[in-house]
């Protein structure tokens, strides 16, 4: 049996605790994006993702969960190629701080985090992008397959897509685009095979990016950007999506649309 998946109310990050056996809890997070919107004369980001507050928002997260260890499902860092020089100590000291505090820290490679595992202390566990499975729940980032093992877990947990929901804009929100929670539910047997390995996910969680600042693609859209990902060819066109933001509030049913649906497929919400 997997373990529970639950949000943490009011912030992008899960808590997954065993529903059997002993162990701790974990929070999982994705797209953290350590550097997105540094500067020579700001390197540690902008007022929003200022590194050190990100820090420290996640250490309560940890906190309020009860929780022992932290995994941050891909994308910590934002850069793609390499790490700047600048970048080296945030990295060092974003991770130490969290270790400071009694929390263990694990990384899934995502796309951005080439080079990363060379500048985190070495309590750091830095897993491949074919993810790792925890309490019978498969966790990766999504723009790599995942392993064998992990595709054989019943829930699959994923970052990457960035999901969020655009709204009528207004005087105080102009863009009115918020991040929101995917949850994908496949109806047996419609999930397709992997090679010759069975997909036997029942759901999978699509996490909101965890860095404020990092872009948010609206799902609510004729033609989502990342469209070409295999998560929405393989995985989100056969299952039944319903979008919550971070807050709890149901959105409702997405429909994603698949190559014969792409040019008219709309969600019922706003744009």
């Amino acid at each position: 049996m997997a373990g529970e998946l639950r949000p943490i109310p009011g912030a992008p990050a899960l808590v997954l605790e065993p529903r059997e056996e002993d162990g701790p809890r974990y929070v999982i997070i994705a797209d953290l994006h350590l550097g997105l919107g540094a500067t020579p004369e700001r390197p540690l980001g902008p007022p929003e993702a200022h590194v050190p507050r990100l820090a420290s928002d996640l250490a309560e997260l940890a906190r309020r969960a009860r929780a022992a260890g932290i995994v941050i499902a891909g994308d910590a860092k934002h850069p793609i190629v390499g790490v700047p020089p600048a970048l080296r100590t945030v990295l060092f000291d974003f991770s130490s701080d969290l270790l400071a505090r009694g929390l263990s820290l694990e990384v899934i490679v995502g796309n951005h985090d080439v080079g990363l595992a060379g500048y985190l202390p070495r309590e750091v566990t830095v897993h491949a992008a074919t993810g790792l499975v925890r309490y019978g729940v498969g966790i990766f980032h999504g723009h790599r397959w995942p392993s064998a093992r992990v595709l054989q877990c019943e829930s699959l947990v994923v970052g990457h897509l960035h999901p969020g929901i655009r709204f009528a804009p207004t005087t105080s929100d102009p863009r009115g685009k918020r991040r929101c929670w995917l949850r994908v539910e496949f109806p047996s047997p419609k999930v397709p095979r992997r090679g010759r390995r069975r997909i036997r996910a029942k759901e999978m969680v699509v996490i909101p990016a965890f860095n404020p600042v990092a872009g948010t693609e609206a799902l609510n859209r004729d033609r989502p950007g990342r469209g070409k990902t295999f998560l929405y060819r393989r995985f989100l066109v056969h299952g039944n999506c319903r979008a919550y933001l971070l807050d709890g509030t149901d959105v409702g049913s997405i429909r994603m649309p698949g190559p014969e649906l792409r040019s008219h497929a709309r969600a019922p919400s706003g744009r």
